[in-house]
């Protein structure tokens, strides 16, 4: 029988609502999923980008025993098919919100209101929010779902972009929340 392969991402231990039965700080929480997955007949999967993109996040010496917990690799971009209809809704999507983004801007820069540090911060939020929320925006995220695609593996995200890409390219996923509960089911070696 073959093992399970999974591909997680930063968000199980960065996201505070992902990471809270692993435990309470991302550091903390990446120990426990090293001791989680010890003896388990799973594989687990996280391409070098996202792991350098962790390293952010937690103390070296956790680093280190998530190191030997998993295998690093990346996506042979050069080999995978994805739909071209992908690229073209992707495609819409971006313009969409570059227009949206376009139109925050436009209605700052007509706000006459003095308050210059207060509406930047509202300017930031919202423009973060129009641009940034529900779609793949960093070759991480985008390495993540061409790994589940080509190693035919279940995702482990809490990302909407991400999850949203991997239903149009056809990947099986688990929201990270959900993650610890599906170890405690496996049986150890």
């Amino acid at each position: 029988m073959t093992k399970e392969k999974y591909i997680v991402d930063t968000s199980l231990f960065v996201n505070p609502g992902s990471r809270k039965k692993f435990g309470k700080t991302p550091s903390s929480a990446v120990k426990a999923f090293v001791k989680k997955v010890n003896g388990r007949d799973v594989d687990i999967y996280m391409p070098p980008s996202v792991f350098k993109e962790l390293k952010n996040f937690v103390t070296e010496k956790a680093i280190g025993e998530l190191e030997i917990a998993i295998r690093k690799k990346a996506p042979n971009t050069y080999s995978i098919y994805l739909p071209a209809a992908v690229l073209y809704d992707f495609i819409d999507d971006v313009r969409a919100r570059i227009n949206k983004g376009m139109r925050l801007a436009e209605q700052f820069a007509r706000d006459n209101r003095p308050d210059n540090e207060e509406k930047l911060r509202k300017l930031r939020e919202k423009y973060r929010e129009a641009m940034r929320s529900g779609i793949i925006d960093s070759k991480e995220d985008f390495e993540l779902v061409l790994l589940a695609k080509e190693l035919d593996a279940t995702l482990v995200t809490s990302d909407e972009g991400v999850l949203k890409f991997a239903d149009q390219v056809g990947c099986e996923w688990l929201p990270a929340g959900q993650f610890y509960n599906l170890l405690t089911k496996k049986k150890k070696r």
